[in-house]
């Protein structure tokens, strides 16, 4: 007796599981449940096809991200459901990936919708293609084409959805899109990204819900900038608007940090990434903090997470989120603080404190998120923390 289940029952099972966890628009759930993930990951055991992770299809010779993947199947549903496509949608895809978001959405859009996606990557594209003709999706458009500059001549779109990391929205993009029309993308600021929903109101995106989520970035854009520090073992990711002096960080990386605590405490499975979120709505010198094992064994305070922690960075002084068991909380819960160094980061900590006490007042406030084209005036901009990109002024507010 073989008691091997069929892929049928690894995809239902897959589904089950991401259903005990968020709600499904009822359409996505169907398409999760039709389409054949392990034929957009030939050579993989379908077992490892149907798991909730991402799957490397090809590495980055250039850097430690892979240049392409098929996302985790939880946050490829969690998109699909921010983007609420329906029948008859004409949907733009930004990152083809393996196929496999593209044959979702023509289950989702049906026979009177159209996807086309796009990739600036031949082996991706050749993959995507196979796949996609394989899985019986003939009929959804591939295009090997700069993703930063859509395809307009298809649009415009009622729908776009970005499956690679953003660092600023081209203005062609926001053209292609009707005006009411929805775009999701991860959308990267200040070091962290969130899965945002922007609907098109003229010039303007509007964002109508974030999620956290993380994915590769789309090449071609470069106004984050990294810093190696402690002979690599520390990294500070920035915006290229940011002020870093990575020799005066290298020196104080080199003395003991000193440590201060607010009072907010966090439960083991408490997420606290909020507090990063709110501090990119007031502090233009938030950034991403990553360090190693190694940094933190030649002495470094360990930050909250090391692959990525929010830090105050002003020229070679900084502070960054630290956590230590509370032993007399009953609860056993974990205190948050800031360790800091350099002539600044007392000041730079005490911020992070101030933000820390305000995120842990209000755990779950999210601020409002604006996108306006760059050369939108400061007088035409509503109230709120501006940041500005290359092709975008991006404003964040707290009602």
């Amino acid at each position: 007796m073989n008691d091997t289940p069929t892929v049928d029952v690894l995809r239902n099972n897959l589904v089950d599981q991401i259903l005990a966890k968020r709600q499904l628009p009822p359409r996505v759930e169907q398409a999760m449940r039709t389409v054949h993930r392990e034929i957009h990951l030939p050579g993989l055991d379908p077992a490892a096809a149907y798991t909730d992770k991402a799957v490397t299809i090809k590495d980055n010779p250039n850097g430690p991200l892979a240049l392409s993947c098929a996302s985790v199947p939880s946050t490829v549903a969690m998109m699909l459901t921010q983007l609420d496509a329906q029948p008859g949608d004409h949907v733009l895809e930004i990152g083809a990936g393996t196929g496999y978001n593209a044959a979702l959405l023509a289950e989702i859009v049906g026979n009177d919708g159209e996807v086309t996606t796009l990739d600036i990557d031949s082996d991706v594209t050749l993959h995507a293609r196979t796949a996609l003709n394989n899985a019986g999706y003939e009929h959804v458009r591939l295009m090997e084409r700069d993703g930063l500059k859509g395809a307009p001549e298809y649009g415009p779109y009622t729908r776009m959805i970005g499956t690679v990391g953003f660092w600023d929205i081209p203005t062609a993009l926001r053209d292609q899109l009707v005006d009411g029309g929805r775009f999701v993308l991860p959308l990267r600021w200040r070091g962290q990204t969130r899965s945002v929903v922007l609907i098109r109101q003229g010039e303007t995106l509007l964002c109508q819900g974030m999620e956290l989520c993380g994915f590769v970035p789309i090449i071609g854009q470069d106004g984050e900038h990294t810093a190696e520090l402690a002979d690599g073992t520390v990294r500070i990711y920035y915006d290229q608007d940011q002020d870093i002096d990575a020799a005066g960080l290298n020196y104080v990386l080199a003395q003991p940090a000193t440590e201060t605590w607010s009072d907010v405490r966090v439960g083991n499975q408490e997420s606290f990434d909020g507090i990063w979120l709110r501090v990119t709505a007031f502090d233009d010198t938030v950034c991403r903090l990553e360090a190693t094992p190694a940094a933190v064994d030649k002495g470094l305070r360990r930050p909250v997470i090391l692959l990525r922690s929010p830090a105050l960075v002003s020229g070679g002084s900084l502070a960054y989120l630290i956590a230590k068991r509370d032993d007399g909380d009953p609860e056993r819960r974990s205190l948050l603080g800031a360790a800091y160094l350099g002539a600044d980061g007392a000041d730079l900590a005490k911020r992070l404190i101030a933000h820390i006490t305000a995120w842990g007042a209000d755990r779950t406030a999210v601020p409002h998120l604006a996108v306006y084209p760059s050369g939108t005036p400061h007088r035409d901009l509503p109230a709120g923390h501006v940041i500005d990109k290359v092709n975008s002024r991006i404003v964040l507010s707290f009602a």
